[in-house]
């Protein structure tokens, strides 16, 4: 049962896909909608926002609006969701330079990812890339001082997953949706507090 007063985190989504109606983009709105459930205020940045984004260079200081708005979402963030395809065991080019661009918080109160947890979501065609891809997600994560969930969610887009709605078709995966969003939430409340 919730309790309606406790705190509304609020829970930022970004997808590394520009790829409309992808596995990955239905996995990311799947878990922002479990969040949502759970009393959690939630926003999407999709992956066509993320290609948008001039690439990311340490020596450029001028921003653009679109990267001036991508880093105050994320400030503002209490807990992260990052959803990725797997390409060669790496997460999208797209999420990296957005991640990347996080640089641009190193001096604010809250640096980087710190006191923000992070549930990570990667698909991919099999399963050996979406657990490599885990793993460097998490890693990345954890350089940006931010906690990634004990949860990490894979999925093996090779088994059909969803319906043509966007509706999760497989019980286990859905239960993996509302765990993960159980734990970013339910740590970002017990943190700001």
């Amino acid at each position: 049962m919730l309790n309606p007063s406790a705190p509304r985190p609020r829970i930022v989504g970004i997808g590394g896909t520009t790829k409309a109606g992808s596995s990955t983009e239905k996995a990311l709105i799947a878990c922002l909608a479990a969040a949502e459930r759970l009393g959690a205020d939630v926003q999407v940045i999709p992956g066509t926002r993320l290609a948008g984004l001039p690439l990311y260079s340490p020596e450029e200081q001028a921003r653009t609006p679109e990267q001036q708005q991508f880093v105050e979402t994320v400030r503002e963030a209490d807990g992260l969701l990052l959803a990725t395809p797997a390409y060669h065991a790496g997460m999208s080019g797209l999420l990296k330079n957005a991640i990347d661009l996080l640089e641009d918080l190193r001096d604010a109160r809250r640096p980087y990812l710190d006191g923000r947890a992070v549930g990570c979501i990667v698909t991919a065609y099999g399963w050996q890339g979406a657990g490599t891809t885990l793993t460097s997600v998490r890693t990345i994560v954890h350089a940006l001082r931010g906690w990634p969930t004990p949860l990490g969610v894979t999925l093996n887009t090779a088994i059909p997953l969803f319906d043509a709605a966007g509706a999760c078709t497989d019980a286990r995966v859905q239960t993996q949706f509302e765990m993960l969003a159980a734990q970013v939430v339910g740590f970002a409340r017990r943190f700001a507090a």
